[in-house]
Order: structure tokens, then sequence, then C-alpha cells
């Protein structure tokens, strides 16, 4: 049963406002050119309030050269300034240096005419005002007066400084705009009251292969090497997909989602998905790869999208678990930790990707499974923190995490709870639980997201599943607890997903289609989502020779018999897979048959 919409964005914005990114590329972001204006500006900085460690500002242009179509201001603080929030403008910051560009409705000035925004700004010590700006490349006239004062006009402020606040605000300014906000600024939850992208691609193989009933799902489209972006293989590119999910917009909100996956080192635990950079292609990463994307992105035509970008499935909790000093670590993790690599990309990807107005970061989290014992739940929440405040990234560039991306875990277990006792034992205890504080992907990302906030991130996040695979229905799924001759049984003869191991990722045998994506399932989640499109393998169950720079993993081999990280079982996983991301055909039609909520 659905819960009802929680509006849980603490801080969220006023009517028009827009998230501020630092470290960001203007360039990427406005709809501006290079025009100038003929004759002049002037420019009206005033700081509207101030308190001990913040501060609110209003700027006013005036264009006293002939008219202009859109505009970008831009000036240097002359102290530790940063800017926090906006409105009425698209606001990024690269050291002391700003730029605020105009929207889609106030980008056209009359000569003689005005323009306002605002933002909400950090400081500590002085609070200086800046004391030059530019208007569209060509300087303006003036000198700063100080705090309150103004810059570069005539006019001093109408009102003086308001008292300063006993606690710091945590909403700007209450006024809304005067002018309607742009369509593409972002909204508390990207998911709700809004259509989801039909990929096309998927569409046409999943209703050619006896997949018509859920032909019409949104499923993410995944950008896993730099080819991609332009369209390899015969396949639609970024600017392609972007432009269908336009025209099925048809005027009304569309969410579109993305996987960003193409770190140096990639996916450094395994193999079947190993990437094409190597582990110290950091700028090529940046350059060649995040770069071509946010450019893409930031086309004007696609502003009224709404733009959900996974980041980069399995990076930082392998950096979590697989680094050194637990039984799955590797050379190769503990590298990419060594370097920071996996931190740097991430935190690029989120600056430059969180400065759109109209983008939504959701970072890869795991599962359940994987980070939810106590050795690892709390480092994992303190990684992800680490890795959203590097390369220029900051808490604000995250709109929330994503668990079971890729993968098979439940979202909820129904016959059983972590909490249960069994003649005196706790669940906890069993072979198939081994000790973990969660069952289930659903009580885990709720608890991730309280403890994602307590160190440092914004109140307002909002959690996805994937339940592209995660159904486990058919014939052998349970519909009660098991025996309670042991804990044990009754685990093991209760619990809907039927993996030999929880630790088993590849093509698992028994797998179904779990809930269709919805938005706002329970409080804290945004949405339960299909990220991996079901139909399309984790891994070769053989080596197969590519140019896609994927490996071969034993772990995609149904007669391997396991290794530390699923306790030397059996992996579980399909026979005569093809390569991660290829359409299996044999997987598809088990995962249609399995499907829970069954399929109509």
């Amino acid at each position: 049963m659905a819960v009802p919409i929680v509006r849980r964005r603490t801080a969220a914005l006023a009517a028009g406002a827009l998230v501020v990114a630092s470290g960001a590329v203007a360039a990427a972001l406005s709809t501006t050119s290079a025009e100038a204006a003929t004759s002049g500006c002037s420019v009206n900085y005033s700081v509207t309030s101030q308190w001990d460690v913040g501060f609110g500002a209003s700027v006013t242009i005036t264009n006293t050269g002939s008219a202009i179509s859109n505009w970008t201001l831009g000036w240097s603080f002359a102290g530790n300034q940063k800017v926090t929030q906006g409105w009425n403008a698209t606001i990024t910051q690269s050291g002391a240096s700003v730029t605020a560009a105009s929207l889609s409705y106030n980008g056209a000035v009359a000569s003689g005419g005005t323009v306002n925004f605002g933002f909400n700004g950090s400081y500590s010590g002085s609070n200086a005002v800046p004391t030059s700006f530019t208007l569209n490349g060509v300087a303006c006239g003036g000198t700063g007066t100080g705090s309150g004062g103004s810059t570069g006009g005539t006019t001093p402020p109408t009102t003086p400084p308001t008292t300063p606040p006993t606690t710091p605000p945590t909403t700007p300014p209450t006024t809304p705009p005067t002018t309607p906000p742009s369509s593409g600024a972002r909204v508390d939850n990207p998911y709700v009251g809004a259509k989801g992208y039909v990929n096309p691609e998927w569409s046409a193989e999943a209703s050619g292969d006896g997949g018509s009933s859920i032909a019409n799902q949104s499923t993410a489209v995944w950008l896993d090497r730099i080819a991609t972006i332009q369209g390899a293989d015969g396949k639609m590119g970024l600017k392609a997909h972007l432009d269908e999910a336009v025209a099925q917009a048809n005027g009304q909100p569309l969410t579109v989602e993305f996987v960003i996956y193409d770190l140096p080192g990639r996916d450094c635990a395994a193999l079947a998905s190993n990437g094409e950079l190597s582990a110290t292609d950091i700028d090529t990463y940046e350059h060649s790869y995040i770069d071509p994307i946010a450019s893409i992105m930031s086309d004007p035509a696609y502003s009224k999208l709404r733009i959900v970008n996974i980041v980069e499935p399995d990076s930082l909790p392998n950096i979590v678990t697989n680094a050194s000093g637990q039984a799955g670590a590797t050379d190769a993790c503990a590298t990419m930790k060594a370097n920071g690599n996996y931190e740097k990309g991430v935190g690029y990807a989120l600056a430059k990707l969180g400065a759109l107005s109209n983008t939504y970061n959701y970072i890869d989290a795991g599962h359940h499974a994987w980070l939810g014992w106590d050795s690892n739940f709390a480092p994992a929440a303190q990684e992800f923190l680490k890795a959203a405040t590097s390369s220029g990234a900051t808490v604000h560039d995250v709109q929330g995490f994503i668990t079971n991306t890729a993968n098979y875990s439940a979202t909820v277990e129904p016959n059983f709870k972590v909490t249960d006792n069994v003649n005196g034992t706790s669940v906890r205890s069993s072979k198939w639980v081994d000790w973990n504080n969660y069952v289930d992907e659903q009580s885990y990302a709720t608890a991730l997201r309280s403890e994602l906030v307590s160190v440092g991130f914004d109140s307002g996040i909002g959690m996805l599943i994937d339940t592209g695979r995660n159904g486990w229905g058919g014939s052998g799924r349970p519909t009660s607890a098991g025996a309670t001759t042991s804990v044990d049984t009754y685990v093991d003869g209760g619990r809907i997903d039927r993996r030999v191991h929880a630790g088993n990722w590849c093509n698992q045998s028994g797998a179904g289609i779990g809930a269709r994506p919805t938005a706002a399932p329970a409080a804290g989640l945004d949405a339960y989502v299909w990220i991996k499109p079901p139909g399309e393998s984790d891994g070769s169950s053989q080596a197969i020779s590519n140019d896609e720079g994927k490996g071969f993993d034993q772990m995609c081999d149904p007669t391997y018999g396991g290794n530390a990280r699923n306790g030397n079982n059996p992996t579980g996983a399909l026979a005569n897979s093809p390569l991660a991301g290829h359409w299996f055909s044999a997987q598809f039609h088990q995962l249609v048959q399995n499907a829970y909520p069954p399929l109509s």
C-alpha cells in the first residue's frame, strides 16, 4: 500500500529558486550568448540581511546600453563568501569568481530596463561587497560602498539590512519571484507528477521477446563508455534520447534516467563490467566523458525535462569493503582507494551535472547485503560524504541515493523481520542474514537516509530502489515464514529472495521482475525505478572478445564454485549469457515468468 507523499525537503526552495553548485562552468549551464551591452550597465548589489556565518543579497542590473535578449553578470568576491542558494538566475561559482545567468523568462532587458535576482551565501570574517561587475563581458562602472551598499549604481538600497536572525535561515526569502519560475527548476521529487521515459530501443527488444505487457515501462539508459554519448554500435546517443524524451513529454513533466558509469579503474572488485579507462585516466573521465555529457544536457531544448543521473554504480561501496582488510579485498580496489580517483571522479560528475537546474543526482549506495553490517554502514556514509565534497562538489549537488542498482535484493521481505526470534534465537544469527542489520532494501534505504543526513547531507534527500529484477515471484515464492525448527529453517523457508547467497549478483536463476516504477512509494523514498533494464545481461558466462573494455568474471559462470565474497557458494548464474548490457533473451523470459506482482 502506497504511503501519502511526504514533503521531506525542509530546505525546499521558494518558487523559482535554483540550487547553486560551486565549481561549475557557466557556459554549460546558461542560455546566454556572447552579446554585449553596447553602451553600458549599472549594478546595485545590496546585502539585505547578515548574521554571523551567512547573508542574503539582492542584485539589480540596469541596462544602460541597447536592448539585450539574455544576460550574464560576473563578479569576484574579495573574501571567502560562497553562494549557497539563488533565485531568478542560474548562479555558479568557481573559487572567488561568480557568474549569474538569466533564465528563460527574464533574459530580455530593454534599454534602460532592469532585472533583479537574489541569493543566500555563507562567509567568515569580513563580508566585503564586490568591487566590479561585467555584463555579457562588458565592465560596469562603479565600486563597492560597503555592506548593504550599492555597487556600480547610483541608487542606494531602499531598505537597510535587517536585524541578524538568531539562527541562520534554512530557506531563501519567503517572497517568491514576481515572474514565473523556469519549468526546469528542481522540484521536491522528480518522479511525482511526471511521466517516465520509455527507451524505444529497450521497448522494442522487450515487445519483440514476449514482454509487450511491460514494454511501456520506464528504464534507464546506461552511458557505460565514451562512445555511447554520441551513440555506439548503431544505437541512440545521449542527444537522441533527450530529443525523444522531449517528444514523449509533449509539453508535460517527464523524468528521464541516465546511468553515469565510466570511472577510471571501474568495478575494481569484478571483471564483467570493467571499463575502458585505466586507474589513472581521471583527466579523460572528466573532460572526454563528463564534460560532453554536461554540455549536451545543458542544451535549452531539454530544460523542461527532469534529468535523473545515477552516479557510478558500485564504485564507492567498493572503496568501503574491497580495498583492504576484508575477505573481498582486491589489489585493484586498493589502488583506487590510494589514488582517490573514484572520489575525484564522482565529485567532478556531481559538480558538473548538479550545476544544471533540471538535473537530479543520485549516488549509488550498494545494497543491504553489501553495506548493511555495522562495520560497513557508517563508513559508507562517510565515504559518500567524502566523494560528494571532492572536485568542487558540495552536498547540495546530491538529490539522493539509490540502492539495489542492477541487483536482486528484495524490496521487502514479507515473511520475517530482522527483529524476529526463533526459540529465543535472533533471526540475525541465521546463515542467510549473517548478523546483518537489514533483511531487505526498503529498511536499509530508510535507515541509510537517516545516517546520511546525520553526517551532513541535505535533510531533503530522497532514496531510490531498483526493482527491475527483485520480484521473486513464480511458483517457488513462499507465502509464510518457514518452520520454527531452527532459525535457518524459519528464514530459508520464508525468504522470497531465493538466491543461493545474497552476494550473488550475475544473471540470477529464478529471479523475476519486481514492482513497476512508482513515484513516492513510501516515506523517504522518491521512487521504485528500473535502472537495470530487464533483459540486459550482467556479464558473460564465458570469456568473449570485445572492444567495450568488459572482461569475464567467474561469478557469471554457473559452474564456478564461488569465492570469499559469496561464502564460496555456487554462483546461481544462468548459462550462455552475453556481455554485460547485451540482450539476454533467456533471462528476460524468466524475469517475465517470475514477475511479482504478476504481469497481466
